[in-house]
């Protein structure tokens, strides 16, 4: 996950109408005191990591599992059984980072599996699941679990891909990562399809997908990128 170094202007109230400016960096702000506070008093939340193709977000799924495994919580991990990639039992990134998941066929499945004590539930390429999948993260969020969901925001034509618009109405906490487009070398927010399919659901990796910026990506197939 590619990260700058950007900052904001945050202004502090320093006494008799008086504000400070504080300078506060971007990517120090992760919402983990706020997480901290919803722990200790028992309430659950509901996280998305979204983005497109090869921005990182199954490595930053992992990535917090394995902090809540070090923490010693219960974490529980699933991800749709059309998604075997890399893994038929785990969840991988394009890195090549992997974490031990439960492959399922529907959003239901997870209610029947989890278990009374678990504490962290991971749901990679949410996209593929069904509506139910909003529910069952609600239902787990309210029962006191932090739910941790990735997944494409976009379909390869650029619309809103499945549930995930629903998911992350509903989320505490939402964290957007982009790759870097293949053709350019901007700050890519687009899957391109570069195999002809109309398909909405066509799994596949780089032999069928590349990341494109606003500028590059067309909503339809196109040629894969050659560099000389």
């Amino acid at each position: 996950m590619l990260r700058a170094n950007l900052a904001f202007l945050h202004f502090v109230h320093i006494g008799k109408g008086k504000k400070k400016a504080l300078m506060v960096d971007e990517f120090a702000f992760d919402n983990t005191e706020e997480r901290r506070k919803n722990r200790l008093n028992g309430t659950g939340w509901h996280e998305v990591i979204v983005g497109s193709m090869f921005s990182g977000k199954s490595e930053e799924l992992i990535r917090r599992l394995n902090r809540a495994r070090i923490a010693r919580q219960k974490v529980q991990v699933f991800k749709p059984i059309i998604d075997s990639r890399y893994s038929v039992q785990e969840i991988a990134s394009h890195s090549g980072q992997k974490h031990d998941s439960k492959p399922i066929s529907t959003a239901a499945e997870i209610m029947s599996e989890i278990a009374a004590d678990t504490q962290v539930v991971g749901i990679d390429e949410g996209q593929f699941f069904d509506p139910e999948i909003v529910v069952v993260a609600n239902e787990l969020a309210n029962r006191g679990m932090r739910v941790i969901v990735a997944g494409l925001d976009q379909d390869y034509t650029g619309t809103p891909f499945g549930p995930m618009p629903h998911l992350l109405s509903i989320a505490e906490f939402i964290t957007k990562i982009h790759a870097i487009c293949v053709k350019c070398g901007q700050t890519a927010n687009y899957t391109q399809r570069t195999v002809e399919s109309d398909a909405l659901v066509e799994v596949g990796a780089s032999d069928k997908y590349e990341a494109r910026c606003r500028k590059c990506f067309v909503p339809h197939a196109d040629s894969p990128t050659l560099h000389p």
